[in-house]
């Protein structure tokens, strides 16, 4: 018998159990607090942005919303969002970039991540920086000085990112770079990471349109 491609649910769902069992054990308002998150004791519910997205996280039983939108939420944007609540230590922004290969363990998840997140916006933006800057614009990014267009993104609360974008010429091909604040890892577990890299892509070329 030949099986079918695996769903997301089954693919995922061990991970998912798992976060949602370790998230009944946390307390919500320290955790919220040390991922620089809203906690309201009332609701039990935990509120944050990712790429400038709001979601609830609530607790105990880790049902995540999408704010303003009645849609399930994606079991990868729930594992994300459990992951990044039970991984937060709270240390500061380390003021310093680094590239995902310099994240802890990385170098197993670097092509992934380099499709998911660099090529993508490579090819989308590469060749045309007005649709970056408004794409980067209406995600909230706030704009740097690196190559010839970029912008620093908070992602989620403390994990922040920059996207740096070279523009092709006649000499050179375009290019494009996704850095990490170094404090991310005290935030998400890499492979997290390769995630949300991808996520903020795909949240970039869905923002610029056609």
């Amino acid at each position: 018998m030949v099986l079918g491609p695996r769903t997301s649910e089954e693919r995922y769902g061990p991970a998912l159990e798992k976060a949602l069992a370790d998230w009944k054990r946390r307390d919500p308002q320290e955790t919220a607090w040390k991922a620089g998150a809203d906690y309201d004791t009332a609701s039990g519910m935990v509120s944050l942005t990712l790429t400038g997205e709001k979601y609830t996280i609530h607790h105990p039983d880790g049902e995540v919303r999408l704010v303003g939108n009645d849609a399930e939420v994606p079991i990868t944007t729930r594992i994300l969002l459990l992951h990044y609540l039970l991984t937060a230590d709270g240390a500061p922004p380390a003021g310093r970039w680094v590239a995902f290969r310099e994240l802890p363990d990385a170098m197993v998840y670097d092509p992934a991540f380099q499709g998911r997140a660099s090529h993508r916006i490579r090819t989308r933006f590469g060749t045309d920086l007005e649709a970056f800057h408004r794409a980067a614009r209406a995600l909230g990014g706030d704009r740097l000085s690196f190559g010839d267009a970029s912008y620093l993104f908070r992602a989620l609360p403390r994990v922040w990112l920059a996207v740096i974008v070279y523009k092709g010429d006649e000499e050179f091909s375009p290019s494009a770079n996704v850095l990490f604040d170094a404090a991310a890892a005290n935030y998400l577990p890499t492979e997290d990471l390769a995630v949300l890299g991808g996520y903020l892509a795909s949240r970039l070329i869905h923002a610029a349109g056609k």
